[in-house]
């Protein structure tokens, strides 16, 4: 056996079992009794389809790759356990630190499972090249920086609370892309990073579960949460259909492509995540859904041949193309409906209060995408030091180098 495969198996297991020691501890002083749990500003439906979306949807839509099917779902589900626990310990602190308010136990569950869907998207990224190692370390520094940059938009920027969570797709997306920017390029011709009819069906499936529990999501801490649901679904709807729509015209032969529908049918659920409480009118929706999907696909179609080789980018699951640009996209486009609405309402009277509001808006959204790309290049580089054990190009996209497979 490999002293590389023997150091991994020994360092794994102690690594895991640090962690939870210091998560029990952390629980054992901060939550001596049950009812401390529960919340009224958020109800277990509601929680338990975020938990279903995050764990279930994430861990089948990153089944892409023919030889990677055990560790897309397996190591998803156990990224997102330990980040749970890791990101209410983090709440915790913060609490102690007087940053922010103590809360319900359940409302920050229900962040710490919403913040987690950051971690999802960063893995879509590095899928199939960072061992499981690398993907925890990543995950717990990801989580950090991401809470610190919550923090600086909702003290500094005065950011609502649940929109700072809203930036989870921008923030995933961009810090997973700046992190394998950082790995080694995989040799040409390899053919285990392609996906198979398989593979192709069970992220669709997990695209679907994804597409279903999508407003309980945008709505979980939203003030106004019949108006996030129903925007939300209205979103998605059309840009599931635009996807099938643009997958037939940008196809030479006019048939449907299941990555196109994989990637751009999650495109209005992004896109609509800063606005979806505050649209009152289901057309612009609609509108946003439309765009979200179109940018995903002609981005994927155009852009990705001259985009990810300029910059020695390898993003697995096109991460960028199915978060990222609707992301921003999505924060493009709450700027200008928010100036919209107070121009209107000030009848454009106030032209100073506009500018901070449009200062303000794109402020928030430039940090979140400077810490992003900044500190995953710095992770993406510590990743690959020899501490952790980094994977051999020859044996990226391959199960058999952590799991029992048996074919």
């Amino acid at each position: 056996m490999p002293s590389r495969y023997l150091n991994f198996r020994c360092s794994v297991p102690w690594l895991i079992l640090s962690l939870e020691t210091l998560f029990i501890i952390h629980f054992f002083f901060c939550f001596p009794d049950v009812c401390n749990l529960y919340s009224p500003s958020v109800s277990y439906p509601d929680f338990q389809d975020v938990n279903h979306m995050v764990i279930f949807g994430f861990g089948f839509f990153l089944m892409v790759l023919r030889r990677y099917g055990f560790s897309s779902t397996g190591l998803n589900f156990l990224l997102i356990v330990l980040g749970v626990q890791c990101s209410v310990l983090v709440e915790d602190l913060l609490v102690i630190l007087k940053v922010q308010q103590n809360e319900g136990g359940m409302e920050s569950i229900a962040k710490a499972v919403v913040s987690m869907t950051a971690v999802a998207i960063s893995t879509g990224a590095v899928l199939g090249k960072a061992n499981p190692v690398q993907l925890i370390v990543m995950s717990l520094v990801e989580l950090i920086i991401f809470y610190v940059s919550r923090c600086i938009n909702r003290t500094f920027l005065q950011v609502p609370e649940n929109l700072t969570l809203m930036h989870v797709h921008l923030f995933g997306a961009y810090f997973g892309v700046a992190v394998t920017s950082r790995f080694p390029e995989p040799p040409p011709g390899l053919d285990k990073n392609r996906s198979t009819p398989k593979s192709d069906l069970f992220s669709m499936l997990g695209t679907v579960f994804v597409w279903v529990f999508w407003p309980s999501f945008n709505s979980i801490l939203a003030e106004f949460k019949k108006e996030a649901v129903l925007n939300t679904y209205f979103a998605l709807a059309v840009s599931a259909v635009a996807a099938f729509m643009l997958s037939a015209l940008t196809s030479k032969d006019g048939k449907f492509r299941m990555t196109h529908i994989h990637s751009a049918a999650l495109a209005g659920g992004v896109t609509i995540s800063y606005t979806a409480q505050s649209i009152q009118h289901p057309w612009i929706a609609m509108i946003l859904g439309l765009l979200g999907s179109v940018i995903t696909i002609l981005g994927s179609h155009c852009l990705q041949k001259c985009f990810n080789p300029a910059f020695k980018l390898q993003d697995t699951s096109g991460v960028h193309f199915t978060f990222g640009l609707p992301a921003v996209l999505g924060a493009v486009a709450a700027v200008v409906l928010r100036v919209v609405e107070r121009g209107i309402s000030t009848q454009w009277n106030n032209l100073s209060s506009l500018g901070y509001l449009v200062f303000v808006d794109l402020g928030a959204f430039c940090q979140t995408i400077s810490i992003a790309l900044i500190t995953g290049l710095i992770t993406g580089l510590v990743l690959n030091t020899k501490l952790l054990k980094t994977v051999h190009v020859s044996k990226y996209f391959d199960d058999q180098f952590y799991w029992e497979v048996s074919f």
